[in-house]
């Protein structure tokens, strides 16, 4: 009974032994996948992290490309007013001259009328002597008559000589 009993233990040992080495194995086998797996994963994870820095190395560097065109941004905008101002001050400069200029043109457009009237009422005065000269020149040669050496003098001739006027408006 003893030998049935070692012989039946031995058989369980050894089916207990072929089950745990195959479990074992198997086991063994999981294992290594697992750690394959977690290899993997770490290396699947570290390159997520290389990606992440990656990322936030582009993230910082495209914040300060940011920040960067936001200052420039901001020089243009004060560079833009300063010039803007700057023609501003140009536009009121040139409309103060126009205004000036205008004001000018009209007392010379004044001072010409004042000059063109006296003009004028010199002209109507010079024709006005010279009708009444050549009237009494006239009533001369009439009442001359019987003098011919006074006939034979040349006929007067008349000069004028332009006063210069000068206005103060």
């Amino acid at each position: 009974l003893r030998a049935q009993y070692e012989a039946l233990a031995a058989r369980n040992l050894q089916a207990a032994e072929d089950w745990y080495r195959a479990r074992c194995a198997r086991l063994h086998e999981r294992a290594a996948r697992s750690q394959e797996a977690v290899r993997a994963s770490r290396r699947e994870a570290g390159e997520c992290r290389r990606q992440l820095q990656a990322r936030l190395v582009e993230m910082e560097s495209l914040r300060g490309a940011h920040q960067s065109l936001e200052r420039q941004l901001q020089e243009l905008e004060e560079r833009h007013n300063a010039e803007a101002a700057g023609l501003q001050d140009t536009i009121g400069q040139l409309e103060d001259d126009l205004r000036n200029t205008k004001n000018e043109m009209a007392r010379h457009l004044r001072e010409y009328q004042d000059l063109l009237n006296v003009k004028m009422a010199l002209d109507i005065e010079i024709a006005a002597y010279r009708k009444l000269l050549e009237g009494e020149e006239n009533l001369f040669n009439m009442g001359s008559g019987g003098l011919p050496s006074l006939s034979s003098l040349p006929s007067p001739t008349y000069s004028f000589q332009p006063r210069s006027f000068s206005s103060s408006t």
